[in-house]
Order: structure tokens, then C-alpha cells, then sequence
């Protein structure tokens, strides 16, 4: 068994790691960044080290600054969680090399399989048909004009060794290649360090229908169940659910088995998702996460089986004790992701800030899993998932009252979330009915009324006279308990939210103020200014691209004109408010 386990990883999935982990009789090894000396995760661990820096390249995405730590602290395995390094080939060798367990599939499975490319090409060759489009990565947007114009508009362009809808571009028509090109190569840099992207036909009305498989070292394959993933926006998830309502039996079948054919043809060992697109009856491959979902839990809920326990007894050589007609699946789970973003009007803008309450729901058949609580800050340089909350019922409609209740027991303040969203998803006649798409929550749900977050203060600290202070010696990160007289000012308000702005229209962009002073509703980089001053725009034109929670967002004029001045360039930092532009 495995004795020390360090997370390369933060928020949410750390702390789970850390949870099973300390279940097992495995000490944890966190590691953090300058923004997350006091973060949950780094809290929960029993030990924690400096990575140094702010951003996810300096800090969780430093190979040598990782590598070092596992030296220092004695880990003797490594679980990459999901995002950052959790795929990329170069950090899984880099601790296989060293005599360090990766705990995931081998390397050269995830060669194959994390890039997008030619995980498209084992599917084909293992005999599992996959979404029309071009397995070779794009060199300029005219490629993506040329497929566009053979195969039939839209398209998607997509990041070649990404997934979460991180780098994914839907291109309507020509003129729109370029732009969406480049957008999806600087989103699949930033979020996972490469950027390479291929194209593949976008389909009209799909459900996203992925399964789950389960793999050792010794042979064994096995699907568990599928999840329906299928509510997103941006091509992100936001309501996931096991089983997928409406899905016929032998479509059940004929999909675990060829999750199983997709995960043998590359060799593939501990926890995996192969997923799909469904339509009409018929589904075709997508991609294989070489890694833990986010969405895990719902299959833990149907199932009975912790999938972080099995990914650390598979690292550890064991055995899978049970077969695939062991598999029971029982009831039905349903997952919502918290997210730090404003829905108001379909924007789901992301809005980092600190979190001044946080009130968790509880009572039969609800988990909370969660990287934050009242008093820690949603930073704009990580994602933004605060948490997930996920329900277990018999069957799929008390699932989703129950998920309902639990909804109305959180409280979250500080910062908005997209639990209201949620509420608006699971009560629609389309997903009560489980007729839903991936389209869907953008093209056909009105979020038009959504209430405004609530705000509070937050009083720590009344009246004590103890202080634990949290000091780093030599890199590692230790908590002491200093006895101090009383104070008069610990009392500390927290920076209240803001309501939700008026509803615009269903789309990502950001727009800027009618007075012709252009300002960014959140803190973020810009990544490009579009625009030259005496420039002339017209309304609803996109001036500058600005990047939150590795999100890249759309600032639009709201006036026609003429550019006056620009106050920002290329790489520069913005708070929420900063005038970028000025139209006259």
C-alpha cells in the first residue's frame, strides 16, 4: 500500500483526494501557491509546501518546483487530480522516472489518449466510430474554412490535449475562423500548456453521455455506468447525472462495451471516462479523460465504489476484487457544480472574490464537496469550481426535489454563484423530461429572473486571545498557536457582493457601459486589445479579450463611435470597474 501521496492539485479535488486518503491510513503531501497558503486543501493535509508563485505557470504547472517537493517531503506516489497535469505525458514520466507512483494510467496510455488526435485514431482502430472530423492538428484558420466548407457548418474546434470545454470554439461560419482559432489556442495554452487544436462537426441537438471504466494492472477492464453531462454552458458542465434519463438498455450495453474496447486498444490502467455524443439512437466517441472527472460522485452514489480508493489500490498493484456482473447500479444521483460566475442573462461571467458565508446543506442522501468555505478567496488566476453538490435518490424524481431542497439550504455570500442557474435547469419542463442537449441551457432557458446573491459581513476572532499563525520554514508550511492579549479590531468585514446585473442576451461576451467608457466587470488579464484609437466601432463590437479563471471573456462597446483612448495593453492586469476603453 501506498504510505505518503502528494496532490499535485488544489480546490475541491484535493481536498477529496485528501479525505479517502486519510480514511486509508495515507499521509498527504499538499502543495500551494503564494494565493493559497491558508486554502482548504492546504489545511486539511498533513503536510504542505511552497510552490511559489501566483499563476497556475508558476506555481501548479512548475514541473521542477513539484519534483522538488516530492524529494523533500519523501512522497512516494503523486495523484494529479484533474486539470493542470493530470494528462500530460511529460509530468506522469517525469515522477515515474524518479521511482514515484503516478497514480493514473501509464504515461504512454496517456500519450495516447490525452491528446485528443490520436485517442480519435485508437477509437477507430479499436472499432468505435467517432464525431466526423479531421484526426491531425491544424496549422491556420484556413483549415478550419476548408472542413467547414466540405463537411457543413458549425464546426468545433477543440484542444488537442485539453477537455472541460477549456480551448473549445464553435465556429458558425467563415469569417468567424480566425478569431475562434486563436481564442482556442490561447485558452488550451494557458489551461494546459500546449496548444495544439483540431476541428470536428458540431452536432445540431447531442447529449453528452460519457462511462465511466475502471481498469488494474492485471487485465481487468470494467465499465461502471454512464453519466449525462449533457446541461452545460461554454461547453462546460453544469448539472451531471447517473444513470442518463431516457437511455435504452442495449444502448447502455453496446456503449460500456465499447468504453472497454476504447480503453484496452491504449493499454489502460486505473480510473478513466470515455465519453460520447448521442443522438438519435446512435452515439460516437468524443474523447477519453485520462484522468478522475469532476463528476465522479454521482457514479460513487449509484454504484457504492469510492473511485479515488480504487485509483490509490490500483497505483498500489492491486487487484479488482469484483467483475463487471458485480456492477449494481442502484438509484439515481445528480451532481450541480458551484461555480463563482453571474448567470444573469446566460452570461455565467466569472467572479472571483472572497466568500464572507458559506451555509452547507445536509439530511438524507446529500454530500457536499467542497475546496472553500466562508473567509477563503476565489482567485482569478485558478477555476472557478467552489464546489459540488450532489444527491442520491431511488429514482430520478426525487433526485431532483431532493437536489431542489438542497439547492434552497446553501447559502453562499461574497461572491455569485450559479446555484440559481441551477434551480432554473432543474425545474424545466425539458429537463424534468430529460430532453435536454448540450445546446440547450444556451439557446432555449430564460435566466432573466434570477435573484440577487445575498450579502453579509463576517465577524472573526471576538473576543479571543489565542492566534494560530501560519509560517513557512524552509518551504513547508506549518500552523503554530500563539497566545496574544485581546484585541479590539478583530472584528473583520469581508468585501460585500454585488446584485446581479440586468439580463442581455444568451452569450459569453461582456459589455461595456453605454457612456462610452468601455469597463471590465471583473478581475482578469487582457489577452488582446481588437481595437486602434480613431478607430470607429459600432455597438456591440468586442474591443478587448479578457481572461478570468482561465475563461476568456468578450468586453463589447454598448456604443457606436469612435475610439478615443485605450488604457490597457496585452498582459496587462484589470480590477473590476477599470475603464480599458473610451468611445466618443
Amino acid at each position: 500500500m501506498l504510505k505518503k501521496v502528494l496532490i499535485a492539485n488544489r480546490g475541491e479535488i484535493a481536498v477529496r483526494v485528501i479525505r479517502t486518503c486519510r480514511e486509508m491510513g495515507i499521509t498527504t503531501v499538499a502543495v500551494y501557491s503564494e494565493l493559497d497558503r491558508n486554502a482548504l486543501h492546504v489545511r486539511l493535509a498533513d503536510e504542505a509546501y511552497a510552490l511559489g508563485g501566483q499563476t497556475a505557470a508558476e506555481s501548479y504547472l512548475n514541473t521542477e518546483a513539484i519534483l522538488d517537493v516530492i524529494k523533500r517531503s519523501g512522497a512516494d506516489a503523486v495523484h494529479p487530480g484533474y486539470g493542470f497535469f493530470s494528462e500530460n505525458t511529460d509530468f506522469a514520466r517525469a515522477i515515474t522516472s524518479r521511482g514515484v507512483t503516478f497514480i493514473g494510467p501509464p504515461p504512454e496510455a496517456i500519450e495516447v489518449m490525452g491528446d485528443k488526435i490520436s485517442s480519435r485514431l485508437a477509437a477507430e482502430a479499436a472499432g468505435v466510430a467517432g464525431v466526423p472530423g479531421r484526426s491531425q492538428a491544424l496549422v491556420n484558420a484556413s483549415e478550419v474554412v476548408d472542413f467547414g466548407n466540405e463537411f457543413g457548418w458549425p464546426i468545433a474546434i477543440k484542444a488537442a490535449y485539453g477537455g472541460g470545454g477549456r480551448g473549445m470554439k464553435v465556429v458558425n461560419a467563415p469569417n468567424e475562423a480566425n478569431v475562434a482559432f486563436e481564442s482556442a489556442q490561447r485558452e488550451a495554452l494557458s489551461y494546459f500548456g500546449r496548444d495544439e487544436c483540431y476541428v470536428e462537426r458540431y452536432l445540431t441537438w447531442p447529449r453528452h453521455v460519457e462511462m465511466q471504466v475502471l481498469a488494474d494492472a492485471h487485465g481487468t477492464t470494467l465499465w461502471l455506468g454512464e453519466r449525462d453531462c449533457s446541461a452545460q454552458r461554454r461547453h462546460q458542465k453544469l448539472v451531471e447525472e447517473s444513470p442518463a434519463p431516457n437511455f435504452p438498455g442495449n444502448v447502455r450495453l453496446a456503449m460500456g462495451e465499447a468504453a472497454v474496447k476504447v480503453s484496452r486498444a491504449c493499454g489502460y490502467v486505473n480510473a478513466g471516462t470515455v465519453e460520447f455524443l448521442y443522438q438519435d439512437g446512435e452515439f460516437f466517441f468524443l474523447e477519453m479523460n485520462t484522468r478522475l472527472q469532476v463528476e465522479h460522485p454521482v457514479t460513487e452514489l449509484v454504484t457504492g465504489l469510492d473511485l479515488v480508493e480504487w485509483q490509490l489500490r490500483i497505483a498500489a498493484g492491486e487487484k479488482l476484487d469484483f467483475s463487471q456482473d458485480d456492477v449494481k447500479r442502484n438509484g439515481h444521483a445528480i451532481e450541480v457544480r458551484i461555480n463563482a460566475e453571474d448567470p444573469s442573462g446566460g452570461r455565467f461571467i466569472p467572479s472571483p472574490g472572497t466568500i464572507t458565508r458559506f451555509d452547507e446543506p445536509a439530511g438524507p442522501g446529500v454530500r457536499l464537496d467542497a475546496g472553500y468555505g466562508a473567509g477563503d478567496t476565489i482567485s482569478q488566476y485558478y477555476d472557478n469550481l467552489i464546489g459540488k453538490l450532489v444527491v442520491w435518490a431511488p429514482d430520478r424524481e426525487r433526485a431532483r426535489r431532493r437536489m431542489l431542497r438542497a439547492i434552497e439550504e446553501t447559502t453562499i455570500e461574497g461572491v455569485p454563484t450559479t446555484l440559481a442557474a441551477d434551480v432554473v435547469i432543474l425545474t424545466d419542463e425539458d429537463f424534468v423530461n430529460g430532453t435536454h442537449s448540450t445546446k440547450w441551457v444556451e439557446t432555449k432557458l430564460d435566466f432573466s429572473t434570477l435573484p440577487a446573491p445575498a450579502t453579509a459581513a463576517l465577524s472573526v476572532g471576538e473576543g479571543g486571545v489565542r492566534k494560530d499563525v501560519t509560517a513557512e520554514v524552509n518551504g513547508r508550511r506549518v500552523t503554530v498557536s500563539l497566545w496574544m492579549p485581546e484585541s479590539d479590531d478583530d472584528v473583520l468585514t469581508r468585501p460585500q457582493s454585488t446584485a446581479l446585473k440586468p439580463r442581455r442576451e444568451h452569450h459569453s461576451g461582456v459589455l461595456g457601459s453605454g457612456s462610452g467608457k468601455v469597463t471590465v466587470p471583473m478581475q482578469g488579464t487582457i489577452v488582446k486589445v481588437n481595437v486602434e484609437i480613431g478607430q470607429a466601432v459600432e455597438a456591440g463590437e468586442t474591443v478587448v479579450i479578457l481572461e478570468a479563471m482561465k475563461m476568456e471573456n468578450t468586453v463589447n462597446a454598448e456604443k457606436s463611435g469612435v475610439v478615443k483612448s485605450i488604457n490597457v495593453a496585452t498582459g496587462d492586469s484589470v480590477s473590476a470597474g477599470d475603464v480599458v476603453v473610451e468611445i466618443e
